[in-house]
């Protein structure tokens, strides 16, 4: 394992790890004690209780933050016409259909959110080697397949995360900068869990959210409460 810098070695030393933290505890501590010198995202990280190799004890889905993420979201749309055209005039980064599709298919990732409309989606799934990989591809369950492109996009740009479990059944969500006020970082994260728990599959056995822990970009995790959500 590759050795931590001094500030994160310097942070972990004032942790308890054998603790488990409450939300707004382990929150405040982050704030007290950056990690690094920039302005660090939060991330909220699960240990699943579930079985990534079953296809009915899948997670996926998505939140949106009632303070937003603290950064610019890139979002493009896969859509021709009004559809196209209501995207842009919503905030779009860019709007199209086969023009936008050559230009991933060439190679083009520079965004964060890709959405489609069902119409759109015979010439996207072309792109599912590029986004695929990523977790670009456009998915009715995680909202990014509408009719409505516009309130897709402004959803997005208010603060709107998809979330989605790894094959090794971890999942990891940002919910905000440092910067932001302890209040509007613990509410966020809360939405997040809130979120996870209702996305429970109905085939899911035992304990659910088997670990959940709060980070910064460059900071230790600290092992937070989720046991309401047994």
């Amino acid at each position: 394992m590759a050795r931590r810098g001094k500030r994160y070695q310097k942070v972990a030393a004032l942790m308890d790890r054998g603790r488990t933290y409450e939300l707004a505890e382990a929150i405040q501590f982050i704030k007290d004690h950056p990690a690094a010198d920039f302005d660090e995202t939060l991330e909220v990280a699960f240990r699943m209780g579930l079985d990534p190799a079953k296809s009915d004890q899948t997670l996926r889905g998505v939140v949106s933050l009632p303070h937003g993420t603290g950064k610019k979201v890139r979002v493009i749309v896969f859509a021709d016409g009004p559809a196209a055209e209501a995207a842009r005039a919503a905030g779009a980064d860019a709007a199209g259909l086969q023009d936008l599709v050559e230009k991933v298919q060439e190679g083009w990732t520079d965004f964060d959110v890709a959405i489609a409309t069902p119409d759109a989606m015979k010439e996207v799934r072309k792109l599912g080697k590029v986004l695929g990989p990523r977790g670009l591809m456009p998915n009715p369950k995680t909202g990014t397949v509408v009719t409505d492109t516009a309130a897709a996009v402004r959803q997005f740009l208010a603060g709107r995360v998809e979330f989605r479990m790894d094959k090794t059944g971890n999942a990891m969500v940002p919910f905000g900068k440092r910067s932001f006020p302890v209040q509007a970082l613990v509410e966020n994260c809360q939405a997040v869990i809130d979120a996870i728990r209702a996305a429970r599959p109905a085939s899911a056995k035992g304990v659910y959210i088997r670990r959940c822990t709060v980070s910064s970009t460059m900071g230790p995790g600290l092992h937070v409460n989720v046991r309401d959500s047994e």
